[in-house]
C-alpha cells in the first residue's frame, strides 16, 4: 500500500512565514504529512472493517472517546454483522452495549435509524455521496466526511473541534467572520478552498492528533509544534 505521505503535493517555495492563509494552509499539510504519515484509514483511530460498522463507530464517537468505542463496537458487530440486523434490533438491547459511550438513548435511535435508512433506501450498503449520507439519521456533514475519506478513499474534510481551533490559531480562516471561525460547516468550506481534494481527508486527520497532542486547548505546547515557525498564534 503506498502511503499517503508519498501523494501529499510537495511545496518547494523557500520557507519563508507565509503571509496568507493559502500558503500557511500549504506547509501545515506538507509538515503534518512529515509528523503523522499514513493513509487515512491508517490514520482513524476507530477500528472498524468497512464503511458500515465505520459509520456507526462515528455516530457512536460523537462525545466519547475513540478508544471507549473501541471497546464497545466488537460485542455491538458480533451481534449485529450488518444494517438488516441493526435495524430489526432491539433498543433495550442496543442500548445496554453501548450505555458506557454516553447518550446511549439518542445514539441508539440513531444507529438503528441509520441501520433502517440504509436498508431502505440504499439497498444495505452506505452511499458514497456526501448528498446521501446526510439524509440518514445520526448522519452530519462530519461522519459522513469520515466515511469518504476513510473508507471510500474521497474528498472529504471532517471539521471537529479539534480542527475549528487549529485552523483558528493558524489563521487559516481569517477571512471568515469571528462568528463563522467556529461554524464547522463554513471552516470545512473555507479549507476546501486551500487543501488540495485528495489530501482534505488525512489533512483532518493529522490535524486532529496536532489538537490532541500539541496544540491542545487550554495551553498549548509552542516549544514542541512543527508548525511553530509560521504559526501566528505560536508563543
Amino acid at each position: 500500500m503506498t502511503s499517503t505521505a508519498a501523494k501529499v503535493t510537495r511545496y518547494r517555495e523557500p520557507v519563508a512565514k507565509p503571509r496568507t492563509a493559502k500558503g500557511r494552509a500549504r506547509l501545515t499539510v506538507e509538515r503534518l504529512a512529515e509528523r503523522y504519515p499514513g493513509t487515512a484509514k491508517e490514520l482513524c483511530a476507530l477500528d472498524h472493517d468497512g464503511p458500515f460498522q465505520l459509520l456507526a463507530a462515528t455516530i457512536l464517537s460523537a462525545q466519547c472517546t475513540d478508544a471507549r468505542v473501541n471497546m464497545v463496537t466488537p460485542v455491538l458487530f458480533a451481534k449485529y454483522p450488518d444494517p438488516e440486523a441493526l435495524a430489526a434490533a432491539n433498543p433495550e438491547d442496543v442500548e445496554a452495549i453501548i450505555r458506557t459511550t454516553g447518550f446511549f438513548r439518542s445514539k441508539t435511535k440513531s444507529l438503528i435509524g441509520m441501520a433502517a435508512a440504509l436498508v431502505d433506501r440504499f439497498d444495505g450498503a452506505v452511499p458514497p455521496r456526501l448528498e446521501d449520507l446526510v439524509t440518514i439519521p445520526g448522519v452530519g456533514r462530519k461522519t459522513g466526511n469520515v466515511v469518504r475519506s476513510v473508507d471510500f478513499d474521497l474528498p472529504g474534510l471532517p471539521v471537529d473541534t479539534h480542527v475549528l481551533r487549529v485552523s483558528k490559531r493558524l489563521a487559516l480562516t481569517e477571512a471568515l467572520p469571528p462568528a463563522q471561525q467556529a461554524d464547522a460547516v463554513k471552516v470545512e468550506l473555507e479549507l476546501n478552498s486551500m487543501i488540495p481534494a485528495a489530501e482534505r481527508g488525512t489533512f483532518s486527520l493529522r490535524t486532529i492528533l496536532h489538537g490532541r497532542e500539541t496544540c491542545v486547548a487550554r495551553k498549548p505546547r509552542c516549544a514542541d509544534c512543527t508548525l511553530n515557525d509560521f504559526c501566528p498564534s505560536a508563543q
